[in-house]
């Protein structure tokens, strides 16, 4: 089993950064990906951004290309979203996730592809 704690949330204003910090921890850590998701109250949770646990390499959705971006410390356990020039349309609720291990095709960036997630971090953006 994998747990996920996440962290750096809180309320800023329009145009202000923010980062956010995954710690992963668990009898073991296998996991090929670690995600972003977040959920907007009324809407569904949508995928953010992943980076594969091996080699670092990101995906990001479209609307957060050039606002953010996911890093990850193999020696913490650690996955960090650091994002940058914030709109109130980022308001949300942020679940890091992290899948098995095992190969994968594509970036996994649906929900059900993720198996251990986070309680969550508040991001809210002011105007």
């Amino acid at each position: 089993q994998v747990q996920l704690v996440e962290s750096g949330g809180g309320l800023v204003q329009v145009g202000d950064s923010l980062k956010l910090s995954c710690g992963a921890s668990g009898r073991t850590f296998s996991s090929t990906y670690m995600g972003w998701f977040r959920q907007a109250p009324g809407k569904e949770r949508e995928f953010v951004a992943a980076i594969k646990w091996s080699d670092g390499r990101p995906s990001y959705a479209d609307f957060v290309k050039g606002r953010f971006t996911i890093s990850r410390d193999n020696a913490k356990n650690m996955v960090y979203l650091q994002m940058n020039s914030l709109k109130p349309e980022d308001t949300a609720l942020y679940y890091c996730a992290a899948t098995k291990g095992g190969r994968y095709y594509r970036t996994p960036r649906t929900n059900p592809e993720y198996d251990y997630w986070g309680q969550g971090t508040q991001v809210t953006v002011s105007s």
